[in-house]
């Protein structure tokens, strides 16, 4: 069972997604908060398998939410729901932690992909459109910290090659061919390189190869 913490001033947008989940058995609902202090809050007492979080509410945004969210180091991965792919709320979310973020006007059974992916931990958004995110705000990217350069040293040369490949937005399977591996090689690659940089999913992988400068922006 996949838990679910809706955040979202509006009542009706709340009511909405909690009758579209109640439609599947391995989904359900724990609770609902209306801004971010509140989801802060209820994230930490009920440890939803995922947040769905407005951006854009009263008071403490749904930005600096997820960004809490995600420093308690608590279970709860967060979906953001925005108004358009390239929306510099979307930016500001992969930044803050988010694991991807949905259109609102995304239809029901992508939702409910949506829901189930980031619970299963895996990113909602493709690498690419990550990629094509982070180059539209390249100027924002802060220089590489001494904590970034401590774990990149910590990759084997194979494993940078994964990472650069991952940030280029290859799959599995691309990499596998393009680098003359098994796919089960680079999926344990994949797993060890998000061990050792801490990224959370490949979308915060992505993040990290920009700001590392591992990769520059198009």
């Amino acid at each position: 069972m996949t838990t679910v913490l809706i955040v979202d001033d509006q009542a009706l947008q709340r009511l909405g997604f909690s009758m579209l989940m109640e439609q599947h058995p391995d989904l359900t609902v724990v609770g609902e908060a209306t801004h971010g202090a509140e989801a802060v809050r209820k994230a930490a007492e009920l440890r939803p398998d995922v947040v769905l979080m407005d951006v854009r509410m009263p008071g403490m945004d749904g930005i600096e939410a997820t960004r809490r969210i995600v420093r308690s180091g608590g279970r709860s991965r967060v979906l953001v729901l925005t108004t358009f792919d390239l929306d510099e709320y979307a930016y500001a979310a992969l930044r803050a932690g988010a694991s991807g973020f949905l259109l609102k006007d995304a239809l029901p059974e992508e939702f409910i992909s949506g829901v189930r992916a980031v619970a299963a931990g895996d990113a909602v958004i493709a690498p690419g459109l990550t990629r094509k995110l982070l180059d539209a705000f390249a100027d924002r990217m802060p220089g590489r910290t001494v904590e970034q350069e401590r774990r990149l040293d910590a990759l084997t040369e194979r494993e940078r090659e994964v990472l650069t490949a991952m940030a280029g937005g290859w799959s599995n399977t691309e990499i596998a061919e393009r680098l003359s591996l098994a796919e089960s090689t680079v999926k344990s690659h994949v797993s060890r390189v998000l061990g050792k940089i801490g990224a959370r999913d490949r979308v915060q992988a992505v993040i990290f190869a920009y700001d590392a400068g591992l990769v520059r922006p198009a």
